[in-house]
């Protein structure tokens, strides 16, 4: 069964990645497909705020990795592959250690490592409709 939720506007993201965490109950490897633009990292950054992080969060463009502490103390961490040009680069970050952590991990351009993602990664499209709205499908 597919999953949809629509982002109208920014005033509502929060709401929208609210109900997102609550429609993925305990999954905790999710990756985000979507073109340059189309609202990865803002997502991203919403999901964080709900989850009450008070870091401020960016891209980890050349970085690849963020670690971030939630309100309840717990790690997540957040991805971007991608400046990943060869799959032993992404391996050579021990990402095992991070898909197994339990922890919840975000991935933007999971393409670049797909030969590598755990069988449970849920995988959400991003599309960007002609009204400017986003439409999340699972």
């Amino acid at each position: 069964m597919a999953n949809q939720l629509t982002i109208s506007s920014l005033s509502e993201i929060d709401s929208v990645a609210r109900e997102f965490l609550s429609a993925i109950g305990d999954t905790t490897l999710v990756a985000f497909y979507a073109p340059m633009g189309a609202g990865k990292t803002t997502f991203t950054t919403a999901i964080t705020r709900v989850l009450g992080v008070k870091d401020a969060v960016c891209s980890p463009t050349f970085t690849i990795i963020n670690e971030y502490k939630t309100a309840a103390g717990e790690s997540m961490f957040h991805f971007d592959f991608y400046r990943i040009n060869r799959l032993a680069e992404a391996i050579d970050l021990g990402l095992d250690d991070y898909f197994y952590s339990g922890c919840l991990c975000i991935m933007e351009w999971p393409e670049n490592v797909e030969e590598i993602l755990p069988e449970e990664t849920l995988k959400v499209t991003i599309t960007v409709n002609a009204d400017g709205t986003r439409t999340l499908s699972w």
